[in-house]
């Protein structure tokens, strides 16, 4: 059993690693940069390294820095959360040379499924359904043209390593070809060192279902069921749910069953997601292999809440040499969940990042409500990572009565300091084409201005008493310019932003 694990991340993930090493009994190892020297992470775990400066490339993405971390904590394993280095081979095969456990899956599997080229040829001999597509020998602007040519407008053309859309152009005009190629290309390049580019078939309003998949070495593999996360925001998921309210049950044994076969045509191990795009309705919907995600997922506690299993504790099992703790009989879903992700950010401002201290953070406190969070009141919100600070998990017996707790919860949950997302997720909540489950990936590109003109944010009396309390001092933190009053009881201080 892992007997010291050194957490190779920072935040909420990091935090919530070391609640299950604690039911363990696993020794925890936090790593800061000198921007995180009193995060939350760092005062709760059994110790604590000095990564370095606050850039993330010389901290938390720095293998040399993390692996000497380990070294100095005398840690036997780690654990990479998600972001970061959690999808990288070269840290995942330095830990295995170093003889550390790494809590996922074998450093080639994550090279093969990182590479999205290599991930469709594996998924199509396996017989996982792929977006109909062509990945040219011939990398250059004419041979990905006729890729073009040959899948048919419109089309994607998409880099082959990362992810999150970089590198990827929608076609819908031959002479949009050659823009869009060269643009994909650079950006793929800049962002990923590799600008490598393959061409897909679009397909038009699908919705994004992704399976959680876990295997173990002994040679079991099953799935956890499915997350529905169509809200994105240029690609990037901001509500996630399970079950998904698009799969009928003959659907979901079928995109389940896909997925353990994708899983075990990977040789894969620990947990992972399958991402899914689904065409149609009913069960005659199609769907196609997106990706891998060879970690931890950030909306993994949807899964948990209707599954009742914790997926850490068996992470940390399984990178220990143990057999999975369940079967696929023992798993099953019951009720409905759904995250929505606090964002640090300013929707009205074109979702302009935002740093600061949090002068006021009171989490909801109520029944069916999880929050994975990393800050505390009076922690600051750093420039240099990834701006969510908050999961506000809705537990229902039913998709009606989730999205109904959820509400309430986010309606509950003060944030002052900084500008919030929490408007916008309340307006996405309580918009009819959610409420009735009618959504696909273009969702919030279409909905977005009636989204914008939803009427104000009505917030409980005790919300409004501790804006007006706060507003008694709110003249000692000066506005910036681009945050103007308004009527909105989330806007009314100065500076201040639920």
């Amino acid at each position: 059993m892992i007997t010291r694990l050194l957490i190779a991340n920072r935040g909420e993930i990091a935090l919530r690693i070391i609640r299950a090493c604690r039911e363990l009994g696993i020794e925890t190892v936090a790593v800061y940069s000198e921007a995180d020297r009193r995060a939350p992470h760092v005062a709760v775990a059994d110790r604590a390294v000095a990564i370095g400066p606050a850039p993330a490339s010389d901290s938390y993405l720095s293998i040399p820095r993390m692996l000497d971390a380990v070294r100095a904590s005398g840690a036997d394993a780690v654990h990479p959360g998600y972001g970061f280095l959690s999808e990288n081979a070269a840290f995942a095969a330095a830990c295995e040379q170093a003889g550390i456990v790494f809590v996922g899956p074998p450093s080639s599997v994550i090279a093969q499924m990182g590479s999205k080229i290599a991930a469709r040829q594996l998924m199509q001999s396996a017989g996982v359904p792929v977006v109909p597509g062509e990945t040219p020998d011939d990398q250059s602007d004419a041979g990905l043209q006729r890729a073009v040519d040959g899948v048919g407008l419109p089309a994607l053309v998409k880099a082959s390593a990362g992810g999150g859309g970089k590198g990827m152009r929608t076609v819908t005009h031959r002479d949009e070809v050659l823009d869009a190629v060269q643009a994909a290309r650079r950006e793929a390049t800049a962002a990923f060192g590799d600008g490598t580019l393959y061409v897909e078939r679009l397909v038009e309003r699908p919705r994004h279902v992704e399976v959680q998949v876990f295997a173990d070495a002994h040679g079991h593999a099953v799935h956890v069921f499915e997350r529905e996360c169509s809200v994105q925001r240029r690609h990037q998921k901001i509500i996630e749910e399970s079950p998904s309210p698009a799969l009928t049950p003959a659907l979901r044994e079928r995109i389940t069953d896909a997925a353990v076969q994708a899983a075990r045509a990977a040789g894969y191990r620990n947990a992972g997601t399958i991402e899914f795009l689904l065409e149609g309705t009913g069960d005659a919907a199609r769907f196609f292999f997106l990706e891998m995600n060879t970690r931890l997922q950030v909306e993994h506690p949807v899964t948990e809440q209707v599954t009742g299993v914790d997926l850490v504790r068996a992470q940390l099992l399984v990178a220990s040499g143990e057999p999975l703790p369940w079967t696929q009989a023992d798993l099953s879903q019951r009720g409905h969940a759904i995250e929505a992700r606090v964002y640090a950010e300013d929707p009205a401002q074109g979702f302009m990042p935002q740093a600061g201290t949090l002068r006021l953070y009171r989490e909801p406190r109520q029944p069916g409500v999880r929050i994975d969070s990393g800050v505390v009141e009076g922690g600051d919100v750093s420039i240099y990572y990834d701006p969510m600070i908050a999961k506000v998990i809705a537990t229902g017996e039913t998709r009606e009565l989730a999205a109904a707790t959820l509400i309430a919860a986010l309606r509950d949950f003060p944030i002052l300091g900084i500008r919030t997302n929490i408007p916008l997720l309340l307006r996405i909540l309580a918009h009819p084409r959610f409420q009735a489950g009618d959504i696909d990936t273009a969702f919030l590109d279409r909905e977005g201005a009636s989204l914008a003109d939803a009427p104000e944010i009505d917030v409980p009396p005790w919300v409004s008493a501790a804006l007006a309390q706060f507003s008694a001092v709110s003249a000692q933190f000066p506005a910036t310019s681009h945050q103007p009053r308004a009527a909105d009881p989330w806007q009314t201080l100065r500076g201040w932003r639920g």
